[in-house]
């Protein structure tokens, strides 16, 4: 799989546990110790991961920041590890997408990466970009022009063919080759080098447009990557109209989108979520994504689902659809999906938003405290 992990640090015994658990998942490491060394490689080639040990912090927090300014490892998932003077708090406020506390185990740090390399493969293909050129409609206040220059699962790379937008959110109209019919997708543009160029980065696509992009794409490569890794199982603890907590071995990094779904013998449900907290072998808390009309609708028949199942919770399966943002550190609103209205009360969700970066035991008091009043507006909406 060729996977890539940077990682300094000078306690060889997290060296030498972590150069098992990542080769055991096909994950290679190159290590370093110095921060100077750390920077260099990250200027000069691409990593899916960056891990840093934060028993010094000034050198971890100084590659954290070359990372992010390097273009090619802006995306790069960051993981810092952490004793426990330092705690959540301190990992997240480096820009950390995941903190492991040390010292661990084997079977502990693999049950942490496991759900780490599942995004890394997701993150993959929504960046992995095929060529092709096709005419596209744009449209938003003015209406124009362009052709594709590639396409991958999260966006795509166009020119403009007359008047070039000035506009940053636009619909866009194409058929891709051998599709024969068009996808209307909203998009956002991220101006490139050349004037007339620009990436979009897909918003909002339903589930049948992002099936049929990836299908196409799939369809354009020699050798398509297998789906070998299986969804992460998870049980409910808590629910609220616009989040959930998840226990599990296995959580997400924040900031990951996810797909959660129910499946029975007699029906399946699916909804999109975002991880707002992530407690390393624990569990995470995901506010359910509402932006579209159907991802509304999806949100409600997951709450309603598991609400009319009672205490007789089934596993949930949640699988990663890639970073919202390359940096937890952008403000929560990057986060934040309008899951339900602002002017109704949802005191889950703003335990998820203000108090991700308690240590595990604080949060889940504050979460055991609230659950009366996270009922109560449950069934406020209920009626």
């Amino acid at each position: 799989m060729n996977f890539k992990t940077l990682l300094l640090s000078s306690d060889e015994k997290a060296v030498h546990i972590l150069r098992r658990v990542l080769s055991d998942l096909e994950i290679s490491v190159e290590h370093c110790t110095a921060a100077d060394d750390a920077i260099r490689r990250i200027s000069r080639q691409r990593y899916e991961a960056i891990i840093v040990d934060a028993s010094n912090r000034e050198a971890a927090g100084s590659v954290l920041v070359a990372a992010k300014a390097a273009a090619i490892n802006k995306r790069a998932l960051t993981i810092v590890l952490v004793e426990a003077s330092v705690g959540l708090k301190g990992g997240f406020e480096m820009g950390a997408h995941f903190v492991l506390h040390k010292p661990f185990a084997v079977e502990r740090a693999k049950a942490s990466f496991r759900a780490v390399r599942a995004l890394m493969k997701r993150e993959r293909r929504l960046q992995l970009r095929v060529p092709v050129q096709v005419a596209v409609d744009c449209s938003g206040v003015d209406n124009y022009k362009a052709r594709t220059i590639d396409l991958s699962e999260g966006g795509m790379a166009i020119q403009f063919t007359g008047r070039v937008a000035k506009e940053e959110l636009l619909r866009f109209s194409f058929e891709l080759p051998g599709m024969f019919r068009k996808l209307e997708i909203h998009g956002q543009l991220a101006w490139g080098g050349r004037g007339d160029q620009a990436g979009v980065r897909f918003t909002n696509a339903t589930d049948d447009q992002r099936k049929a992009i990836h299908r196409w794409l799939n369809g354009q490569l020699p050798e398509p990557e297998p789906d070998d890794d299986p969804p992460v199982n998870c049980r409910l603890t808590d629910l609220s109209l616009g989040g959930c907590y998840l226990t599990t071995t296995s959580p997400f990094p924040r900031g990951t989108q996810i797909i959660l779904s129910i499946k029975t013998a007699d029906f399946q449900v699916r909804a999109g979520g975002i991880v707002l907290v992530a407690h390393p072998e624990f569990g995470m808390g995901v506010e359910f994504l509402q932006t579209t009309s159907e991802q509304r609708d999806q949100a409600h028949r997951m709450v309603a689902t598991l609400r009319s199942l009672g205490g007789k919770s089934p596993d949930l399966q949640v699988e990663p659809d890639g970073l919202v943002t390359a940096s937890p550190n952008d403000s929560l609103a990057a986060f934040q999906s309008a899951a339900v209205d602002p002017r109704i009360e949802d005191t889950l969700l703003d335990l998820f938003r203000y108090q991700f970066q308690a240590p595990v035991e604080i949060f889940l008091h504050h979460m055991r405290e609230q659950r009366p009043d996270v009922e109560a507006q449950l069934n406020a909406r209920s009626r």
